[in-house]
């Protein structure tokens, strides 16, 4: 783990032995204060992912409804995740973590399932009537307008070498 990053891991649903944190290859590694979790891929833990990511956003200091934005994006993210990446619940893992700045908050959440790229969604119709709507579709969608900054890249996982998923998402103060 790089020695910059204040880590504060810990696992909820008990996986048998601490969680080891991927590499940070973001721009921001060295800059704020991180906080970092890593939770399996189950459902029961949407409500401590919202926890973790809505008091990150208060020490931070933004307003009621940048915390909100924040905690129901990662919400959806996560969800997602478990959905699409790991096709439901399961004992793999998803490191959510939040970097303290005085600009801002900056998510990342971080799996190893299904290779996920945002290019092959399409953009959701908002125009049409809702019967003619596909189904789903929008979780993507939501998440970029209620955060400030998305973008998405690749890792390898360097003891598994599995290709892991980067979701990173960025509230601004003000913003």
């Amino acid at each position: 783990m790089n020695d910059s990053l204040t880590s504060n891991a810990k696992s909820h649903s008990k996986p048998k032995k601490p969680p080891k944190t991927l590499p940070d290859s973001t721009p921001e590694a060295s800059k704020g204060t991180w906080e970092i979790v890593v939770y399996l891929a189950q459902f029961e833990n949407l409500e401590h992912v919202r926890e973790f990511v809505g008091k990150a956003a208060q020490k931070c200091g933004l307003d009621a409804a940048a915390v909100y934005a924040v905690q129901l994006a990662a919400d959806e993210a996560f969800s997602n995740i478990i959905e699409h990446a790991y096709g439901g619940e399961c004992l793999d893992k998803v490191e959510c973590k939040c970097q303290l700045s005085d600009t801002g908050l900056t998510v990342i959440l971080r799996d190893c399932g299904s290779p996920f790229d945002p290019a092959d969604v399409p953009e959701p119709d908002l125009t049409a009537e809702l019967e003619e709507r596909d189904i789903g579709g929008l979780g993507l969608y939501f998440i970029r307008q209620l955060m400030d900054e998305v973008d998405f890249s690749f890792m390898r996982d360097p003891e598994t070498g599995k290709r892991c998923n980067v979701l990173r998402m960025r509230k601004l103060k003000g913003g």
